[in-house]
């Protein structure tokens, strides 16, 4: 009587199984005062949102005289939804005939409230991964654009590379640059770290070791002429140093192995800053 469940005792012996006994648990679930429910079946509690497989599952149990437990929508009496865990238990005379089914109503609209906000949540996750996926695949065939799209072809020499980044999206890149005057440049470099940060900063440095770019740092105008020659990797690595000096509270560093080849001379000149020694 004063379990905070709403029970029920039908009487399966009468016609439709009525209500022959209600605790005051369900009255303060349903909203019904026991006098109004008493002698009617309890599916009065149903409603056109109710799942009708629940309540076929239900009329299967009763008519084989087997217990069940099912969650379905039921509504109070002033017409408020709240989801119902039933459990149908019936009870058996000596001569194992049914005489009896107990009802136990529990609300468990809380918990089905939270399991749909979970479910909103894992979609929305879902859907900002997605998309995180998609700009990250984007920025990697942007980042992979610019890798060398051929390589020189010059008597005597073969130039090949393979890049095999850890990451979709790194601080890896290379490039090779035929120049003016037999020259050929070749960097590598690895910004330490992987996702967009290192490749941001991977994309800029490319930037300026490209003989293309305004802001190049590998080819310089002859003072008092127009002719341009090469940089040496020397005051490359000095230059990049001062330009990008690292911050204490962002440690970002890149290492950078870069090389000047004179295909005239067969002279190969480099500079390691940080990088792995060349072989």
């Amino acid at each position: 009587a004063n379990a905070s469940e709403g029970f029920t005792i039908s009487d399966a012996r009468l016609p439709d199984q009525p209500i022959i006994y209600v605790n005051r648990g369900f009255e303060t679930l349903t909203g019904y005062r026991a006098d109004e429910i008493i002698g009617k079946n309890c599916r009065f509690l149903q409603g056109d949102q109710t799942d009708q497989a629940a309540v076929q599952e239900i009329s299967d149990a009763i008519n084989n005289d087997h217990p069940c437990s099912v969650e379905l929508l039921n509504h109070k009496k002033d017409g408020t939804p709240f989801w119902n865990r039933l459990s149908i238990t019936p009870v058996k005379n000596d001569h194992g005939e049914t005489t009896h089914f107990i009802g136990i109503q529990t609300d468990i609209t809380e918990r089905i409230k939270a399991e749909a906000g979970l479910a909103r949540a894992k979609e929305s996750l879902e859907e900002a991964n997605r998309k995180m996926k998609e700009d990250l695949e984007a920025a990697a065939r942007i980042q992979k654009s610019l890798l060398p799209s051929f390589t020189p072809n010059i008597p005597g020499y073969s130039f090949s590379w393979i890049l095999e980044p850890c990451d979709e999206l790194a601080g890896d890149t290379l490039d090779i640059h035929p120049l003016e005057k037999d020259y050929v440049a070749l960097y590598a470099l690895d910004v330490s770290g992987h996702g967009v940060p290192s490749a941001l900063l991977s994309s800029t440095l490319s930037h300026w070791l490209s003989p293309k770019s305004d802001q190049n740092t590998i080819v310089e105008t002859i003072t008092g002429s127009t002719e341009r020659r090469p940089v040496s990797p020397e005051k490359i690595a000095y230059k990049l140093n001062s330009l990008f000096p690292m911050n204490p509270d962002h440690p970002q560093y890149f290492t950078l192995g870069y090389a000047l080849l004179n295909v005239r001379e067969h002279l190969f000149t480099y500079v390691s800053a940080g990088h792995c020694p060349a072989i």
